[in-house]
């Protein structure tokens, strides 16, 4: 073997190791990790090998679909359990030079992950007969398509057979909009992704209120490149072009109008690629008495309709939360996915396939997103944890795909007012201790909301910086991420922070209003008057793997349930508020509470909640 061989064998190590680590406290395995894409040889004698892979049709999108579904056909005579078929994309993915890690001498490597695969015996006549057929469906990604028949199993890669490339009618198409609410309430932002530089097409979005002429806005251009990203394998074999990502503001809009949009690149002969339309419905203004209705979770990951890469069992309930939430469209108005999105760990293919899989929630509603450790962690990046759970993204994807109001982006902290509420989202993954950036701005987003007005105060983020009764935390003793909550509850207190949500542990739980580890009130359903701590809320069932408990039920933990779900608060008027918990399965209600109290009881004392007064008359 030599120093080369070395060498790339110790990096694909590391990146497959990069992808599966992780500080959380639910472990989890992303499926494309497991093929060892440094091992691969090819082994296409078309003399002597019965071995094929036919895919129908050639041309996909002639409807200008976004989305499509693929027949592919295989087979040789030698079919074994462990054969399975890959998609990749680009098509040509064994002629190039692969710019890190170099080749094995002599040797010709693959130079990058499939985007997904399957194994070959999913088709049920494929070991007796030696041919197979399966349905795969790909969406518009910016390049064209090739699928591949290896042997050998994922261990010992050998590439059999290699079919005729497929290919959209326009791979540059803008698709899988994604809007979320701007730095003030009249302010929605929509963002996607196309093939298209600013030098080819202007992009830009025209809209407008429904029933009225529409107006055409410019939308700013954005990329990255290899060399943005951080580590392995998101420099290596996980990265494949992320295309262009487009963001448009839509201002002054009228609260609660309903407006239609579409968006569009205008070719250099005047001609318009356009996307689909859409509708959204303005925000209300901040204070304003109506229905408000969001939805809150963590942790959903992506998985694939056709069933490829889930034999890895990585996001097993991810497509029934993102369909529970497509069917309940009409009944919410905004989203906050509270960290950890497509767990791509490095493998940026993954995440097209996120925004398309929540592209019929995000074209509609205010998509608004979280940092996780799952976007963020990478050694030596200046985040608060020195670990390797995204694979090598360091954040640059998840900051570049989605739009926030952050001053600045790379720091992943906002605020939003919608209505009533208002929402601190905090960056787990940085810190948030007294004396930081962070400390700073979590006070003044908490300090400067007018509760007379907005009296329900959300703070959110991804890891436990509250309670949790997760095995791992209770192992740590701390029953949250360590430091998590020492700074900030004293924050949460002062200024009355309703409910505090987080994500990170895959599982829901709900405690009683808390402060400083102690039960503050009795009641579990119904709460009134004066709230004399804050309800602390996991919610990170989205979809991923589940996290387990430890079998000691603390005191404050109020319901548990081990299993897949999504929260929603309902603002009916300044002061009544409900809560739900739904799982993901049905779609019904397994727990709730109300909350009910007036103006003066934000007023009211509590300890730890008030400044020093005087007697002075």
């Amino acid at each position: 073997m030599g120093m080369a061989h070395v060498v790339l064998a110790a990096v694909l190590a590391m990146a497959a190791a990069a992808a599966t680590a992780s500080a959380s406290p639910a472990e989890g395995i992303q499926p494309l990790s497991k093929i060892a894409i440094h091992k691969a040889t090819v082994h296409l004698d078309l003399h002597r090998s019965s071995a094929y892979v036919r895919a129908t049709p050639a041309l996909l999108g002639n409807q200008d679909e976004d989305t499509v579904w693929v027949t592919v056909k295989y087979g040789w005579d030698n079919p074994s359990p462990d054969d399975w078929i890959a998609v990749f994309s680009p098509a040509d993915f064994i002629s190039g030079t692969c710019p890190n890690p170099q080749r094995y001498p002599a040797e010709p490597l693959l130079c990058t992950a499939p985007i997904k695969y399957q194994y070959a015996n999913y088709s049920a006549n494929y070991l007796k007969g030696g041919k197979g057929s399966i349905r795969l469906q790909l969406i518009n990604q910016r390049a064209d398509f090739s699928f591949a028949l290896f042997t050998g199993g994922l261990e010992n890669p050998k590439l059999v057979s290699v079919s005729k490339k497929v290919m959209f009618k326009n791979p540059k198409a803008p698709v899988f909009p994604r809007l979320a609410q701007g730095k003030t309430h009249d302010e929605m932002t929509v963002t996607w992704t196309s093939g298209y530089d600013v030098n080819e097409a202007y992009p830009f979005v025209e809209w407008g209120m429904v029933g009225a002429a529409g107006t055409r806005t410019p939308a700013g251009t954005l990329t990255f490149n290899r060399g943005s990203m951080c580590g392995e394998p998101a420099r290596t074999v996980g990265w494949r072009d992320p295309g262009f990502i487009h963001t448009a503001f839509m201002r002054n809009l009228w609260p609660n109008k309903e407006y239609f949009y579409k968006i569009g690149h205008e070719l250099s002969d005047g001609s318009v690629v356009w996307a689909k339309p859409y509708t959204f419905r303005a925000p209300p203004t901040p204070g304003q008495n109506s229905l408000q209705r969001i939805i809150v979770f963590g942790d959903m990951g992506k998985a694939e309709r056709d069933g490829s890469n889930e034999f890895a069992n990585y996001q097993p309930g991810s497509l029934n939360t993102t369909d529970r939430l497509i069917e309940d469209l009409d009944n919410y108005d905004i989203v906050f996915h509270i960290g950890d999105m497509p767990y791509a760990n490095g493998y940026l293919s993954q995440w097209d396939q996120f925004t398309a899989q929540v592209a019929p929630i995000s074209a509609k509603k205010p998509y608004m997103v979280a940092s996780g450790n799952h976007e963020r962690d990478w050694p030596n990046t200046g985040g608060f944890f020195d670990v390797k759970d995204s694979g090598g993204e360091c954040g640059v994807p998840a900051e570049t795909m989605y739009y926030y109001p952050a001053e600045n982006r790379a720091n992943f902290w906002y605020k939003v007012d919608y209505g009533m509420f208002r929402f601190c989202v905090g960056d787990s993954e940085h810190d948030w201790r007294e004396g930081t950036p962070q400390y700073k701005f979590i006070e003044e987003c908490l300090s400067t909301v007018d509760r007379k007005h907005q009296p329900w105060l959300i703070f959110t983020a991804h890891r436990v910086l509250g309670y949790s009764s997760n095995s791992w935390y209770a192992d740590q003793g701390s029953f949250e991420e360590p430091e998590g909550r020492e700074s900030l509850q004293k924050l949460w207190q002062r200024y009355r922070v309703d409910i505090a949500y987080f994500g990170h542990v895959h599982n829901y739980e709900r405690t009683c209003p808390l402060y400083q580890s102690q039960c503050v009130n009795a009641d579990k359903t119904h709460y009134s008057g004066t709230m004399n701590g804050t309800i602390f809320v996991v919610a990170g069932g989205g979809g991923s793997h589940l996290s387990s408990y430890t079998t000691a039920i603390p005191k404050w933990s109020i319901f548990r349930d081990h299993d897949y779900g999504f929260t929603k608060l309902t603002a009916f008027n300044h002061s009544s508020l409900l809560f739900e918990y739904m799982k993901s399965s049905d779609g019904k209600v397994y727990d709730s509470f109300t909350i009910h109290r007036d103006y003066r009881d934000v007023f009211s004392c509590v300890h730890d909640g008030c400044f020093p007064t005087t007697l002075a008359s």
